[in-house]
């Protein structure tokens, strides 16, 4: 390599050392300006300059700085673009995220870290995919952050007949097959769903996979309408009506009724005898005279 090559490429190297720190030094003085003008009980706060979607990286050109009340002030904010961004890190977002809306450190990804299912989990709680079809998934209207109650169709213990009971209430949807922003609200079906349980949860999944068919129930967004006490609905219950729930495999009282009445032994038809007609009733009056009585018919010629 040429002298003057080598040269050139210090120099350029030097400049770009001394760009970059100048850059820092008037954006970091920019900003305690900016903070210094704030007026008394406002703060700077890191928000969304547009739209965000789930797994987009947060980039400076993607960001801008609101005042917010000091008191309102929602936890894990921003107040710098060094704190959100730090040099050679980068952050995406783990939900979507409208404009203005601040950029909390739940909403986005760890430093370095990319958007991932495991990163949307709370504290305790557990991630478990489950098969579905176009049926048991709803025609596809499932869509993550949405709650469902889990329902299993098996076969009664002991038994030959079919029951279904409610495996789990209000579990939420993290994604549908390997969707997980949701961004699209056409209905699209999946095969897979993967749900937000606890662990005893994520174990009567997996054992409620090999044991029957599991199927989703769509609930109401924000309705707390567990059911207390649920029933487990047999083939005695397709009807039209409501009947209390029996334990799998019992009959109900009508059906233990009718086969009682066919298991009776026949018993021989009555012989029918013939019956003289009874004679026809009369009326007497007896009548004495002296030490004698006599009877007399009375009434016969009257009939």
């Amino acid at each position: 390599m040429k002298r003057q090559t080598i040269i050139a490429l210090g120099v350029a190297i030097i400049l770009g050392v001394v760009a970059v720190f100048l850059a820092n030094t008037y954006l970091t003085s920019r900003e305690q300006q900016i903070a210094a003008a704030e007026p008394k009980g406002m703060v700077r706060i890191a928000v969304a300059s547009l739209p965000l979607v789930y797994g987009a990286e947060i980039t400076p050109d993607k960001v801008k700085f609101v005042s917010y009340p000091a008191t309102s002030l929602p936890p894990g904010t921003y107040r710098s673009i060094a704190q959100l961004l730090p040099e050679g890190k980068r952050r995406v977002a783990l939900r979507p995220i409208q404009v203005n809306q601040p950029l909390l450190a739940t909403d986005l990804s760890g430093e370095g870290q990319n958007a991932s299912i495991a990163a949307l989990l709370p504290d305790g709680m557990r991630a478990a995919t489950v098969r579905i079809n176009d049926v048991s998934g709803v025609a596809g209207f499932v869509k993550p952050n949405d709650t469902v109650d889990v329902l299993i169709t098996r076969q009664a213990i002991g038994g030959d007949e079919q029951i279904t009971d409610v495996l789990l209430q209000n579990v939420r949807v993290i994604a549908m097959g390997q969707d997980a922003s949701g961004a699209d609200n056409k209905p699209a079906v999946q095969r897979s769903a993967t749900l937000e349980v606890t662990p005893v949860d994520a174990q009567k999944l997996a054992l409620g996979q090999q044991l029957g068919q599991l199927s989703f129930v769509l609930r109401k967004p924000g309705e707390e309408q567990n059911i207390p006490s649920v029933e487990t609905v047999s083939l005695n219950d397709l009807r039209y009506s409501y009947f209390g729930s029996r334990p799998a495999g019992s009959p109900s009282p009508e059906r233990k009724a009718q086969v009682a009445r066919l298991t009776q032994p026949r018993r021989a038809p009555p012989v029918l005898r013939a019956v003289a007609p009874a004679p026809p009733s009369t009326n007497t009056i007896s009548v004495t005279r002296g030490v004698e009585t006599k009877d007399y018919e009375v009434g016969r010629y009257g009939q």
